[in-house]
């Protein structure tokens, strides 16, 4: 990946879309896509209790951004 807003993160942040950790996945950070995979499918999966559907939806977005703001070197 170029840097923040290339066509990569882009692609990347489309995939945060569908499944959440994908973004992260296609850009190589194997930790980060599995964090943000599991609070949101957990989360979700108890979408009943109110509270864990709210915050797997804040990581939701949280992890859209950060696909698509993510920097692979910042000294560039």
């Amino acid at each position: 990946m170029s840097g923040q807003g290339s066509a990569g993160n882009v692609i990347a942040a489309i995939c945060n879309v569908f499944f959440p950790g994908l973004g992260q996945l296609v850009q190589g950070r194997l930790l980060a896509a599995i964090v943000f995979a599991i609070v949101c499918v957990g989360g979700y999966a108890l979408w009943w209790l109110v509270i864990p559907a709210i915050i797997a939806a804040v990581f939701h977005l949280w992890a859209i951004i950060d696909a698509a703001t993510f920097q692979d070197n910042p000294y560039r």
